[in-house]
C-alpha cells in the first residue's frame, strides 16, 4: 500500500476539525467541498466556523504542506488511499437523514476510483447506510467494467462544539466499525497516535458502530429533557431542581453529567439525530416512545421563558423592551441550528416585543437567519439600556458575573429570567432584581 494520505469530504464542523487534527499528527490530508467560496477561504486560512483552537491549528498545517483544498473530489481519488466523507445529513420532511450527500459522494468514488480505497463514514447516518454507500460505488464502478476492490467502514465523531479540537485530540473514545482485516489495520494506522496517548479504539461491527452515534446522542438527549421534566415538577411542588440535581447525581449509576435543567437542546446533533432515529424505528415497524416523548418536552421547554415573561406581565407584552443575553444553542460556537433562542425571538416578535440581544460570536448568524427581526448591541449592558425584562438564554462565561447595581439602573424594571440557572438568587434580592430560573 503507498504511503498513507487522506481525502476528507466536508468542510463544516466535523470534516475541517478532522482533517485538521490528523494534520496536527503528521498526516496528508486534502479536504474537499463543492462551495467554492469556502475552500478559497480556507486557502487562506480562514475558517467557516467558530470554534476555539482551530484558526491557529489551521494555518499551522497550511503552512507545513500537510493541508490542501479542492473543490473536486474526482481530482483527488487517484492520490489518496483513505476517504472520510462527513458531509450533512440533514433531516428530511418525515424527520428521516436524507441521505442524498452521502450517496453522491459515494457516486463519484465509484465514477473515479482507479485502485484500493477505504472509504469511511463520518457523517451521522442511520444503520444500514454503509451498505447503501457499498451499493453506489460498486454500480458505478459496474458500469465503467472496473474491477477495484474498496472498503467502506464507519468512524462516527463525538465531538461536541465548542470544544471539538480538544475532543478529537484527547478523546474519550474511537468507534469503528469494520468487515475486513485490512480495514481495520487502516484505522489502527490513522488512530496510533491517540492510542499512544492511552486513547481507546473500539471496534465492532459496521451496523453496531452506525447505531452508537445515535443511541449515545439520543441518551444525552434523553437526559436532558429528563431533567427539564423535573425541573418543570420542581416550580409546581416546591422542590429545589439544583438540590435534586445534586441528590441524584451523586449516586454512582447515574452520574453527574448532563443533569441541568435549562431551556432544552438544540444545534446540529441531538434534535436532528432523535427525529432520524425515531424515523428508523418507524420505518421497521417499532415505536420508540421514549424519545418520542424526550422530543415533545424539548420543543415544549425553549418556550418556558417566555411562558414565565408572559405570566409575569399579565400576558400583556406589547411595547415592552426585552434584553436577550444569548442566540447560539449553547457558549463557545455562532452555531444557531435549532436553537432556544429562535423558538424565543418567535414569540416575543408575535407579542409584539421589542427585542434587544448580545451574543459574543453568533450575532452575524444570528442576523443571517432572523433579519432585521431583533436588534443587536455592542455588549452586555447596552442590551440592558431601559429593558423590562432580562432573558439568559446562552450561558457564556462573560454573562456569569455582571454588575448586579449596573443592571439594576440600567434597566426600566429589573427582572431576570435565567433559562440556564446559572445566578445566585439571594445576590439578586439583594441587589433588589426580581429572579426567576427554571426549576425553583
Amino acid at each position: 500500500m503507498r504511503q498513507m494520505k487522506i481525502a476528507i469530504v466536508g468542510t463544516g464542523y466535523v470534516g475541517l476539525v478532522t482533517a485538521t487534527c490528523l494534520a496536527e499528527v503528521g498526516f496528508d490530508l486534502i479536504c474537499v467541498d463543492i462551495d467554492t467560496n469556502k475552500i478559497e477561504s480556507l486557502k487562506r486560512g480562514i475558517a467557516p466556523i467558530y470554534e476555539p483552537g482551530l484558526d491557529n491549528m489551521l494555518q499551522r498545517n497550511i503552512e507545513k504542506g500537510r493541508l490542501t483544498f479542492t473543490s473536486s473530489l474526482a481530482s483527488v481519488t487517484d492520490e489518496v488511499n483513505v476517504i472520510f466523507t462527513a458531509v450533512g445529513t440533514p433531516s428530511d420532511k418525515d424527520g428521516s437523514a436524507d441521505l442524498q450527500y452521502v450517496l453522491n459522494v459515494a457516486r463519484t468514488i465509484g465514477r473515479t476510483l482507479t485502485d484500493y480505497c477505504l472509504i469511511v463514514t463520518k457523517s451521522t447516518v442511520p444503520v444500514g447506510t454503509a451498505r447503501l454507500i457499498r451499493e453506489a460505488i460498486r454500480e458505478e464502478l459496474d458500469r465503467r467494467g472496473a474491477d477495484i476492490a474498496f472498503d467502506v467502514a464507519s468512524n462516527p465523531e463525538f465531538l461536541k462544539e465548542g470544544t471539538a479540537v480538544a475532543d478529537f485530540m484527547k478523546p474519550d473514545r474511537i468507534v469503528c466499525g469494520v468487515d475486513s482485516e485490512k480495514a481495520k489495520e487502516i484505522l489502527q494506522k490513522i488512530y496510533n497516535p491517540f492510542v499512544l496517548n492511552g486513547h481507546p479504539v473500539i471496534f465492532t461491527d459496521i451496523a453496531s458502530s452506525e447505531m452508537i452515534k445515535y443511541a449515545a446522542n439520543a441518551m444525552l438527549a434523553t437526559r436532558i429533557s429528563f431533567m427539564n421534566d423535573i425541573a418543570n415538577l420542581c416550580e409546581k411542588t416546591g422542590a429545589d431542581i439544583n438540590m435534586v440535581r445534586k441528590g441524584i447525581g451523586s449516586d454512582s449509576r447515574i452520574g453527574n453529567k448532563f443533569l441541568y435543567a435549562g431551556i432544552g437542546y438544540g444545534g446540529s446533533c441531538f434534535p436532528k439525530d432523535v427525529k432520524a432515529l425515531v424515523k428508523t424505528a418507524d420505518s421497521l415497524g417499532y415505536s420508540m416512545e421514549v424519545l418520542k416523548a424526550v422530543e415533545r418536552v424539548n420543543e415544549r421547554q425553549k418556550t418556558v421563558l417566555f411562558d414565565k415573561l408572559s405570566t409575569y406581565y399579565g400576558n400583556d407584552l406589547k411595547g415592552k423592551r426585552i434584553a436577550m443575553l444569548g442566540l447560539a444553542f449553547k457558549p463557545n460556537t455562532d452555531d444557531m441550528r435549532e436553537a432556544p433562542s429562535l423558538a424565543l425571538i418567535d414569540r416575543l416578535r408575535e407579542a409584539e416585543c421589542a427585542v434587544y440581544a448580545y451574543d459574543p460570536v453568533a450575532m452575524h448568524e444570528s442576523q443571517r437567519r432572523t433579519g432585521a427581526a431583533i436588534r443587536y448591541c455592542r455588549d452586555v449592558y447596552e442590551t440592558l439600556q431601559d429593558a423590562d425584562a432580562l432573558l439568559l438564554v446562552t450561558e457564556w462565561s462573560e454573562f456569569r458575573v455582571l454588575d448586579l447595581n449596573r443592571v439594576r439602573t440600567l434597566m426600566r424594571n429589573p427582572v431576570v429570567f435565567d433559562g440556564r440557572n446559572i445566578y445566585d438568587e439571594e445576590e439578586m434580592r439583594n441587589a433588589d432584581i426580581r429572579y426567576f430560573c427554571i426549576g425553583k
